[in-house]
């Protein structure tokens, strides 16, 4: 397994292949649809008024974003149960957040062609985890902080801090998917 830090850099990215197992370690955010919406219509605001100034609840210059939305943490924990949500849920928004700086994303399931063409276009990765295992993907998680908009309660962001959490590169920036390998 190939041990990568985040936030990713572009000599990372080149370096992996689909199909490429990885233990991420380093700053993630959590956002799912909403939040991904929000984000779109910020982007889509600004650019309609010719502003440059972002009011996005983290930078995506270089971030990678976890599709993820934690469940209440229990007594004792760090976070609850964190397993991905399905990706192509975002597929819509996707494209734009990675024109404006979106390096990696975490998930399950497979990308539209659209996103895996943005993905090679803007050299990014998509990484995708093991569904169904949230309880054991949080005991990855050594740091968490919800950061923005805590009133949309599992949907809110939160900043992680990942320690050898498990992925496998499912899109690298050449656009080739894994299991296939188109």
């Amino acid at each position: 397994m190939k041990e990568v830090a985040l936030p990713l850099t572009s000599q990372v990215i080149a370096s992996l292949s689909a199909g490429d197992e990885v233990l991420l370690s380093g700053v993630v955010y959590t956002a799912r649809d909403r939040v991904h919406r929000i984000i779109f219509e910020e982007i889509v605001s600004a650019q309609k008024k010719r502003r440059k100034d972002l009011s996005l609840p983290f930078p995506l210059a270089g971030q990678t974003i976890y599709y993820c939305g934690p469940t209440p943490t229990p007594p004792g924990r760090i976070i609850g149960s964190a397993g991905p949500t399905t990706s192509s849920r975002m597929d819509n928004y996707t494209p734009l957040l990675l024109r404006y700086g979106l390096k990696g994303m975490i998930g399950k399931g497979s990308r539209n062609v659209v996103v895996r063409q943005a993905i090679a276009r803007y050299g990014a990765v998509y990484f995708v985890t093991y569904g169904g295992c949230g309880v054991l993907l949080a005991s990855h998680i050594k740091e968490a902080k919800i950061v923005a908009f805590p009133e949309l309660g599992p949907e809110a962001v939160w900043r992680l801090l990942l320690v050898d959490f498990p992925a496998v590169v499912g899109i690298d920036c050449k656009g080739k998917v894994f299991p296939d390998g188109s």
